[in-house]
């Protein structure tokens, strides 16, 4: 048996349009806080903004990374990439300047470097509770402006009851490691999709940004992938008329 679509449900959406935007970010990445903010700018001017849903995922630039680093950032720099303290210390300055340029202040004189694992764990506790984006932004701040602990459970049991988690909760997700499994799983897929670098900005599911971009640069992706994905209605140009006159064959009008 033939089965035909009414002619209602051709072109009709099967559900309420929406852009999911998938992002991979370590806490520990100044671009990364960059990165969100240009987004966010991107989403003020996207006439779609209540659509997109955003989905933070964990990626972690140095999983090695001891709990408690002896090493000062300056020095930490200098030793990753081969430069000297001075050289080192210039590019701390300059991330302090781009920051900046979009309303944050780093303090990078404060950073306590360590470990992400747990804080990147905590940040999937606070998807369960729709309170992801509060708790990534929290954390963000805590280790680029104002030198928290991140890597220790009770700065991070602390953080979580500003933004509205249960302390009691978080410290038994933390302990027992509830949601060390779901951050292995991002850093797997980010691995399967040949991410090696954050922020990384993947749009509708087919379309990946990388870096930091420019706010312009986000919001025509944005829309780039809604037309595609999200295609107008048909328009009508010219009037119909009745029987086969001016190239159109219609039902006469027989009101």
């Amino acid at each position: 048996m033939t089965t035909h679509a009414s002619p209602a449900s051709l072109f009709a959406p099967t559900a309420p349009a929406q852009l999911r935007v998938d992002i991979w970010s370590d806490i520990a990445c100044p671009w990364c806080h960059i990165g969100k903010r240009r987004l966010e700018a991107a989403l003020e001017r996207f006439p779609q903004r209540d659509a997109v849903q955003v989905v933070w995922h964990s990626f972690e630039l140095d999983p090695s990374a001891p709990v408690e680093q002896p090493l000062s950032m300056p020095e930490h720099l200098a030793r990753k990439y081969g430069r000297s303290i001075e050289d080192a210390q210039g590019m701390m300055d300059n991330m302090t300047r781009v920051a900046a340029t979009d309303g944050l202040e780093y303090h990078f004189e404060r950073t306590r470097m360590t470990n992400t694992f747990l804080a990147h764990q905590l940040i999937h506790l606070a998807s369960e509770h729709g309170l992801q984006d509060q708790m990534k932004e929290r954390l963000l701040l805590a280790y680029l402006t104002q030198g928290e602990h991140i890597g220790e459970i009770e700065t991070l049991v602390r953080l979580g009851q500003e933004v509205g988690l249960d302390a009691a909760e978080v410290r038994t997700a933390l302990e027992a490691g509830t949601y060390a499994q779901a951050v292995r799983q991002d850093e797997a897929q980010a691995h399967a999709l040949g991410i090696n670098g954050v922020p990384f900005f993947v749009l509708g599911g087919k379309y990946g940004v990388s870096g930091a971009q420019d706010a312009s640069v986000l919001l025509g992706a944005l829309n780039q992938v809604w037309q595609e994905t999200n295609p107008a209605p048909l328009t009508l140009l010219g009037e119909a008329g009745d029987g086969c006159e001016d190239g159109n064959c219609a039902v006469p009008d027989r009101s």
